[in-house]
């Protein structure tokens, strides 16, 4: 169950880390870190977030770091967790619990000292690791063997913690897509492919944290796969092209993971944009981003410097990236986004009215001839030739 590393946490050794862990301690609380930061610190990856177990409730906890003068916020005190801010940043504190009652979705806990049974409630068993400032490891469920194996696997029986938390067959796969190896756990895979029809009763919001949380990993494409053939995007994505060789192909050619943008690689061309995003509660630069990657790709699409005029650097290269050699050189396309900014037309709205036009529709269609003149031209032309095409085109356009 105990173990060490050769070494403390790394971030042991930061001041409001020793601030955080001096005022529990002067409080008689045992902490320890745990879930994601012992995780990855057992695998060399970095950690955003640290989170920290105690065995006292969160009335204790309050008291100890307002003695030390440090901020407390009540985040979850029903569940056990306060949050403590130093120097602006927060740490999630929670304290030993165990479920008394769970809907799948929400669940009613009892606080405990017990850190055995915090263990056994916890979904998987790398995510159930403890660790002591000194770098002691408590792991009741060989966590540690099954990270280092890629192996992700459920604490006890799978049907059961699923039955807790229905959000659990989503975060199999998503788990999968970043530390897992083939083949993917059985038991785990079987119990997600019994449960999937149950997700329809998650949030739209919880699901497309974890959607693209699983997009945002190396290779997801497998995890993926697997998500599909248990059935679990059956509800949440029935748009879902069939194929994972886009999202491969976009992968090869991506310099950075782009979730959103992996998502579009997924999504049937003829995809109602606003359907999903209104189920996945996608902000609405998100839904609109989604629609302009989805769109059939335009006669110009093979001339570069328009479409970065027209689309602007993000959108633009989602299209290249997405649409790959359907589009030409799209390595070009990319060099040229990252070294040519698109100039602004030379020209506006108040030119006109100094010509003596009046405000309203021809106005604008008069400036989008002038800008498509512009364009045809590459962008030449300054401010002086635009606004003599400017006066042509308003004498022609005269009674």
């Amino acid at each position: 169950m105990r173990g060490a590393k050769d070494k403390k946490p790394p971030w042991v050794n930061e001041v409001a880390v020793r601030q955080l862990l001096s005022a529990l301690a002067e409080g008689g609380i045992v902490s320890r870190f745990v879930g994601g930061c012992v995780r990855n610190w057992l695998i060399d990856l970095p950690s955003d977030d640290i989170d920290i177990a105690v065995d006292k409730p969160p009335q204790v906890v309050t008291r100890a770091l307002e003695a030390a003068d440090i901020k407390v916020v009540p985040t979850g005190l029903s569940h056990g967790t306060v949050t403590a801010v130093i120097g602006g940043r927060p740490f999630e504190i929670t304290t030993l619990r165990r479920d008394v009652e769970t809907d799948g979705r929400r669940a009613i806990v009892a606080f405990t000292d017990n850190w055995r049974t915090d263990a056994e409630r916890r979904d998987f068993t790398f995510n159930a690791l403890y660790a002591d400032p000194d770098g002691t490891i408590y792991d009741y469920f060989d966590g540690r063997a099954d990270l280092l194996a890629g192996k992700v696997r459920f604490i006890g029986n799978p049907d059961q913690r699923i039955a807790e938390d229905r959000l659990r067959v989503l975060r199999f796969f998503r788990f999968h897509a970043w530390f897992g190896r083939p083949p993917l756990d059985g038991a785990g895979f079987d119990a997600c492919r019994r449960n999937a029809a149950t997700l329809r009763g998650l949030s739209g919001e919880r699901v497309r944290k974890e959607l693209l949380r699983l997009l945002a990993a190396a290779t997801p494409a497998d995890a993926l796969a697997a998500m599909v053939e248990a059935g679990a995007l059956d509800h949440w994505l029935p748009e879902y092209i069939g194929s994972t060789m886009p999202l491969r192909a976009l992968i090869a050619r991506e310099d950075q993971p782009d979730p959103l943008r992996r998502l579009a690689a997924i999504l049937a061309p003829t995809a109602d944009v606003a359907v999903i995003g209104k189920r996945l509660k996608l902000s609405t630069q998100e839904t609109l981003r989604l629609h302009v990657m989805l769109e059939p790709l335009p006669a110009e699409a093979r001339n570069f410097r328009v479409s970065l005029y027209r689309l602007g650097p993000t959108l633009f290269v989602d299209r290249l990236l997405l649409a790959g050699d359907a589009v030409g050189d799209w390595r070009a396309g990319l060099a040229l986004a990252r070294t040519w900014t698109p100039p602004a037309l030379p020209i506006g709205g108040a030119d006109a009215l100094k010509l003596g036009l009046k405000p309203g529709p021809q106005v604008g269609r008069l400036l989008e001839a002038v800008e498509r003149w512009w364009i045809d031209g590459d962008f030449s032309a300054d401010r002086a030739a635009c606004l003599a095409e400017l006066r042509r085109l308003a004498g022609d356009a005269s009674p």
